[in-house]
């Protein structure tokens, strides 16, 4: 704990990037959970609230690559800043909804929020590892996920409330507010890493740099492996676990609020010890056998009621997800950040914004059709198999760092080897993987570049 207040104490920055996402996830969470539960009192239709879900994901396939281009180009605090900025004036429509046949103006401000986030993600997940040093990233990693449960747990029952006082008007408004407050502070932050190089080619030319980097690079392989994976995975948990409460464990709305109530705690116990502990293990560790147990406590979770279909163990097991799911995260994003330079890593992580968005809708689309033919428990077990087939690729195919080499690097890149290979510059990297960062620009190199020789991928539980 002492280690946790020692790195929150002596760094204003990360305190108001922590504090802003807090307040702006909080938002996201009062918003969803309103407006999935009035777009249903509003049409009656279970196809309305999967158009939203629709809404929700095809921005993210079509403009998480792309963002994470400009996240690499742009001021990465003033992208985060005009991102929330433009999130208040995108919920506007919503103040104008009364009746059914205005359901599309939901539609409409779910697609334009889903344009926008990936713009701020990207560049959140690159400017991190520029405030924190090396050594403190699994900390701040773990801290992070910590803050998104408490946003889940307050965010998800204030939203109940809201939605029943003042509906979809006083919904969007808390929105807004937090939106607006969580811009305030990031206005605060005085780290301004420097923007990408000063060569600009083509936005798809970057583009395809970028996976040019992230197909070359193992580590990053792996991570589209894990992406692709549990993007299926937690899409049909998403799918299929409200009709699991109900049809096969008995249970009431009530009864499905403890189980989501207890995911939120359980993540933040999680959270809490992966915070504390989590400096003693090495990331690829946290990584796969927290991915491998995730997916085994889920196995139990979906299977326990052929034995016994009670409710009681569902809310204790969701719950013990929790650490599992703390430390797969901080692991995986630390691995994923020390395998990414500063010049790429936000169309990097845009570019597995958009895979991840594609494995869920085929995951969503994948529930919807099996759960009725097969039946909910087989489509949901295989959601922890999936987790499980993760966990071991995780272990088995993600290189071991050599132990000469899982020393603290600086925030940029720690170099133990230079070489020089083509329009490239390769430094070996902590982990054993190559990295590759642009030489200066010169004038001559300049005038004739081409795209670099490169060649890498992230995580979301």
């Amino acid at each position: 704990m002492r280690r946790l207040w020692r790195i929150l104490a002596s760094n204003r920055d990360l305190r108001l990037l922590l504090g802003a996402n807090l307040i702006s996830l909080t938002g996201d969470w009062i918003l969803r959970t309103g407006l999935a539960y009035q777009v249903y009192v509003l049409t009656g239709s279970t196809l309305a609230s999967a158009g939203s879900v629709l809404a929700s994901l095809l921005p993210q396939i079509a403009l998480g690559s792309v963002a994470g281009v400009y996240a690499d180009r742009w001021d990465r605090r003033r992208t985060m800043v005009v991102a929330n900025l433009l999130m208040v004036v995108a919920l506007l429509p919503l103040l104008a909804v009364q009746h059914a046949g205005q359901v599309w103006l939901v539609y409409l401000v779910i697609a334009v929020q889903s344009c926008l986030a990936p713009f701020f993600t990207s560049a959140e997940a690159a400017l991190v590892p520029s405030l924190v040093a090396n050594d403190h990233l699994v900390t701040v990693n773990s801290l992070n996920g910590q803050a998104r449960d408490v946003a889940r747990l307050v965010g998800a029952a204030l939203g109940g409330v809201i939605a029943a006082i003042g509906g979809i008007a006083l919904l969007s408004l808390a929105d807004m507010m937090t939106f607006a407050l969580a811009a305030g502070l990031l206005c605060r932050i005085r780290t301004r890493p420097r923007s990408g190089s000063a060569r600009r080619t083509p936005v798809l030319g970057e583009w395809a740099e970028g996976m040019r980097i992230g197909l070359a690079s193992r580590v990053l392989r792996v991570f589209l492996a894990f992406t692709v994976i549990t993007g299926v995975g937690e899409a049909i948990m998403g799918t299929l676990i409200a009709p699991f409460v109900r049809d096969v464990l008995g249970g009431d709305a009530r009864a499905f609020g403890v189980i989501m109530a207890a995911q939120a705690v359980g993540g933040i116990v999680g959270g809490v010890v992966a915070t504390l502990i989590g400096h003693h293990f090495a990331p690829r560790a946290m990584f796969g056998w927290g991915t491998l147990a995730f997916g085994a406590l889920d196995l139990v979770l979906f299977l326990y009621p052929l034995a016994t279909p009670v409710l009681w163990p569902a809310p204790v097991l969701i719950a013990l997800v929790g650490l599992p799911a703390a430390l797969l995260t901080a692991g995986g994003m630390t691995v994923f950040q020390n395998a990414t330079t500063d010049d790429h890593r936000g169309r990097i992580f845009g570019a597995m914004t958009a895979v991840n968005g594609a494995a869920m809708l085929l995951g969503t689309i994948a529930a919807g059709t099996l759960g009725e033919r097969i039946g909910i428990l087989p489509v949901l077990a295989t959601q922890g198999a999936a987790y499980c087939l993760a966990g071991v690729v995780v272990l088995l195919a993600l290189p071991v760092p050599p132990p000469t080499q899982r020393q603290p690097r600086t925030r940029e890149m720690a170099a133990t080897k230079n070489y020089q290979t083509g329009n490239s510059e390769v430094s070996g990297g902590p982990d054993g993987e190559r990295r590759y960062r642009r030489p200066p620009l010169t004038r001559q190199s300049a005038a004739g570049a081409g795209l670099p020789r490169l060649g890498h991928a992230v995580v979301g539980t």
